[in-house]
């Protein structure tokens, strides 16, 4: 006779927070960046060595590194996002639970 039924339950759905696809979706976009940073700036060059034979002083290049600092800077930018996106599935993981 009335609209409700016997053993029919309306729950409401919980809503969903913007954080729950923000998120993982900065993460992806920081990997990426980070890896278009990076392999866009993959050439690095080595500098100059120098001999001395006849000195006692060592020479010692600065900031000797085999990649360049904006290849550098890419790779940190991705490994944020992993970071991330990391956190963001261990807390989706353990809110299941």
């Amino acid at each position: 006779m009335g609209d409700n039924t016997f053993g029919e339950h309306n729950t409401p759905q919980p809503a969903r927070k913007p954080t729950a696809v923000v998120v993982p979706l900065l993460g992806l976009i920081a990997v990426i960046v980070g890896l278009i940073v990076a392999w866009s700036n993959r050439d690095a060059g080595f500098g100059w060595f120098a001999y001395a034979p006849l000195s006692n002083a060592s020479f010692s290049g600065n900031g000797v590194a085999m990649i360049s600092q904006g290849t550098q800077i890419g790779l940190l930018v991705a490994i944020v996002g992993l970071l991330v996106l990391a956190f963001w599935a261990g807390l989706a993981i353990g809110r299941r639970r």
